[in-house]
């Protein structure tokens, strides 16, 4: 569940930065807060209702085989028998996906805050796979860029990963955490007397 959860945050928070970054600069606060609450429900409802019609499948399937007969009694056993395998691709396939677009906003945010090499580097590569394949051009330089978007992103998920076990993780276990376990404490208390 705790996967799932740092999962959904991660999802969130990508999407959020993708809406962010095409809003107009000029727009105001207001509409930006507007647009990007919009973005959030339309996501939230997309995004977990497809989560429920997916877990929903198995019991689906089960519903099927034991209740029907005949043709859709082997739909409900075939449902049941793919889920798994299905489960495991989307589980690799989303987790790929994750870091790719994680390597692509820093990525892009590095450009915008002025360290325009990697972002640059990126670019060029890019470039010159579409040169090198001028047939597929652009799909030679939409995978190079998706590619080395999702190294990048690999990388730095892989120097992040002992930073936050070795110093975040520690840090909030001994500051913010108990503040949050108090708190709950609290108001778990006040709301029984």
């Amino acid at each position: 569940m705790a996967g799932a959860i740092k999962t959904d945050f991660i999802l969130s928070a990508e999407i959020m930065t993708i809406a962010l970054s095409t809003i107009p600069i000029e727009d105001s606060l207001l509409a930006k807060a507007l647009i990007l609450a919009v973005v959030a429900v339309g996501i939230t409802v997309a995004v977990y209702g497809f989560v429920a019609l997916i877990v929903k499948a198995d019991d689906v399937g089960v519903h099927l085989a034991t209740e029907r007969g005949g043709a859709i009694a082997a739909f409900g056993r075939g449902i049941v028998k793919f889920m798994p395998g299905f489960m495991k691709a989307l589980t690799i396939i989303g987790t790929a996906a994750m870091i790719w677009v994680g390597g692509q906003i820093i990525l892009h945010g590095l450009g915008e805050m002025g360290w325009h090499a990697p972002y640059d580097w990126v670019h060029h590569m890019a470039e010159t796979a579409a040169h090198a394949l001028p047939q597929v051009s652009g799909l030679a330089e939409w995978v190079t860029t998706a590619f080395l978007d999702g190294v990048f992103g690999l990388i730095l998920g892989l120097i992040l990963i002992p930073v936050v076990e070795k110093v975040l993780n520690p840090v909030l276990s001994a500051t913010i955490l108990p503040l949050i376990g108090a708190a709950k404490r609290l108001l778990g208390g006040a709301g029984q007397g």
